[in-house]
């Protein structure tokens, strides 16, 4: 490692370890990592975190609305989609 490379303590905990050789290869490393994901999945669904994908012209529209209403675009599709579901969106007619 470079000796002018300097390291956060934890770091240099991690790369102690590996050096004394206390890290093991993990069996069967897909299936666990599947596992592991389905937990993190499980875990952030049950407190209301979401991923969603969008088209770019929707991100930018979306942002450019939040900014004009002072909010961050994050708390404006959450605000959206509670509209939604709570049946206090309107559809606009043209």
């Amino acid at each position: 490692m470079n000796q002018d490379t300097k390291l956060e303590s934890e770091e240099q905990a991690l790369l102690d370890s590996y050096e004394r050789e206390e890290w093991r290869s993990v069996a069967k490393l897909q299936e666990r990592l599947r596992q592991y994901q389905t937990y993190a999945v499980t875990d952030l669904e049950s407190i209301g975190l979401i991923s969603i994908a969008l088209p770019q012209e929707d991100v930018r529209a979306i942002r450019e609305e939040a900014t004009a209403a002072g909010m961050s675009y994050q708390a404006l599709i959450a605000d959206i989609v509670h509209r939604y579901v709570s049946g206090k969106l309107i559809e606009k007619v043209s």
